[in-house]
């Protein structure tokens, strides 16, 4: 790699001349800084040329123990030249190696800025979202949803009474969704674009940009591999020896369980559990860790896990499972909680304890592709891997396993890989959602990891029931949770438990990615009777007590 690298940092939080002084003096004292510069305090933003082994999130915390915020936005090597033509008389300027989300993103980035691309894909376009994850999963979710608030109801084509429903219906009407998806968002996508050629496939990469396609040679300008990832399923003695359901094929089940036990509690576990329960199944809920949602702030877990119990769902944290059986068509959960030996059993078992990247068979070490424990892609902030002709983006880096960070991760790999751009991957402000109901809805830091990462933070807790939307629908369930840096007055975490959390996250995710303050949040106009507009009182709960405004003041 090159010697020195030249980094750009957007800086938030400067108001004078002093501020761009203190900001470049905290650069300058980070070792591996050649240069810094920051072009007054009105730029909001700082240059540095570094040592390629300078880690960008070192530059960050400087930045921030001075009293500011940075993020770093672009990462290129010094005097490195922008490539004129990738493809150097190769029949394929850029070859993208899985038909998913990232797959089709990196393909169409790389088409619209003039280059030819290969598109390799060996089982179904589309990948895991539209296919086995996000679409199937949803539909499901919905029509069992509406079941359970209606009693009786049709939901485009499915049919449902008061106790009973139509669960052959449902997953007919979901594998329709799926092919109707799989078609106009992928096959005629594709269809739109000349630049792209789909090679229906398995590659294996043969050296530094050799790739071997069922035994046909190719020799592409770059690689981009985005072959995704497969559940995965934790060594407990027995588990290997039986069929089990995993979240590709809970999805498929034509007939309803009376019982299942769901063995992990993380988003995929949670709502599969959810809803089958509102289906009419018996659900116990099994997670290895001290609470459900593991990752998201304890406050949001501990109240969801009530909400869940309510609908009549078992949940047990804190459960180590040492033994799976399967006698007289049940499976038997053998383990201990607290130290004390517990045994579960139901009709079916779920196993939903999280996903490895699909990285085997592909030659990739041998190419120089190094790979983490898991067997993810290790790649740098530019998506560049220790080969310097392959590039990753989307699930096989083990990192953000949502379908738009892929599509984000597919764009950003290719224009760094055909244009140079040198753009970071930030991962500061991603949304994260559990289309459990309530759902969650989180972005940027819990409180937690704000204060392990030194920040000293205001928190602002809010229920919904202060909310006059969720007065309005009659259904008061959640909180809201937001996460202030004391020192900027910026949102560092917003945390959300309500029946539309996800529609309601994304203000949040604006003011982190763009530094927006509270105050400015504050006097920011929200319509009345959204529940939007609770994120504007969760910041006026920062000073105020919200149970004395009434509707509408700020």
């Amino acid at each position: 790699m090159t010697e020195l690298e030249q980094l750009e940092l957007d800086v938030r939080g400067m108001t004078c001349d002093s501020c761009a002084l203190h900001v470049t003096k905290a650069l300058k004292s980070v070792t591996g800084v050649q240069e810094a510069d920051v072009p007054g305090w009105q730029s909001g933003r700082a240059t540095v040329v570094v040592g390629a082994d300078v880690d960008a999130k070192t530059l960050s915390t400087a930045v921030q123990q001075a009293g500011y915020t940075a993020t770093v936005k672009t990462r290129k090597a010094v005097g490195s030249p922008t490539p004129e033509n990738v493809g150097g008389g190769n029949q394929f300027d850029l070859m993208v190696i899985g038909g998913g989300s990232a797959g089709f993103a990196a393909a169409i980035k790389g088409a619209e800025l003039g280059f030819k691309v290969a598109l390799v894909e060996a089982g179904v376009i589309g990948g895991t979202c539209v296919n086995i994850g996000c679409v199937p999963s949803k539909t499901l979710i919905r029509s069992v949803e509406l079941y359970h608030l209606a009693g009786q109801h049709r939901f485009r084509g499915v049919h449902t009474a008061p106790g009973r429903i139509n669960w052959p219906e449902v997953i007919a009407h979901k594998d329709e969704l799926v092919n109707e998806l799989r078609q106009t968002k992928y096959s005629d996508v594709l269809a739109a674009y000349p630049e792209i050629t789909l090679i229906q496939g398995r590659a294996r990469l043969t050296g530094q940009n050799g790739v071997e396609i069922d035994g046909k040679a190719y020799a592409p300008g770059k690689v981009v591999i985005a072959t995704g990832a497969r559940p995965w399923a934790p060594p407990i003695p027995g588990l290997g020896d039986m069929p089990y359901l995993d979240s590709t094929s809970a999805l498929d089940l034509k007939e309803l369980p009376k019982s299942m036990i769901v063995l992990g509690a993380n988003a995929v576990g949670l709502e599969l559990a959810q809803t089958y329960a509102r289906a009419g199944t018996y659900v116990t809920v099994l997670e290895v860790l001290p609470r459900i949602a593991p990752f998201e702030d304890e406050d949001i877990s501990a109240a969801l896990v009530g909400y869940l119990e309510e609908e009549g769902l078992r949940i047990v944290s804190n459960f180590k499972t040492t033994k799976v059986e399967r006698r007289d068509g049940r499976y038997i959960l053998s383990g201990s909680k607290n130290e004390a030996e517990v045994v579960f059993e139901a009709e079916q078992l779920l196993v939903a304890t999280g996903r490895r990247p699909n990285t085997a068979g592909m030659g990739l070490e041998e190419a120089g592709v190094r790979l983490g424990k898991r067997g993810e892609i290790l790649a740098n902030d530019s998506l560049q891997t220790h080969n310097p002709f392959v590039y990753a983006a989307g699930d096989v880096t083990g990192r953000d396993m949502f379908v738009y960070v892929a599509a984000y991760s597919g764009q950003l790999a290719v224009e760094n890989a055909l244009a140079g751009t040198g753009r970071v991957y930030d991962a500061a402000y991603i949304p994260r959602i559990t289309f459990t109901d309530p759902q969650v809805a989180s972005a940027g830091l819990t409180e937690a990891q704000a204060r392990e990462q030194g920040y000293e933070v205001r928190v602002s807790n809010l229920p919904m029931v202060h909310v006059p939307r969720a007065l309005a629908a009659r259904d008061t369930r959640g909180l809201i949770k937001l996460i202030l840096n004391a020192a900027t007055d910026q949102l560092l975490g917003a945390h959300i438990l309500a029946p539309e959390a996800g529609e309601m996250i994304q203000t949040a995710v604006l003011a982190i990615r763009f530094g927006i303050t509270a105050p400015q949040l504050r006097e920011t106009m929200f319509p009345y009777l959204t529940n939007a507009e609770g994120l504007k009182l969760a910041t006026l709960a920062f000073d105020k007590d919200v149970a004395k405004l009434s509707c509408c003041a700020g």
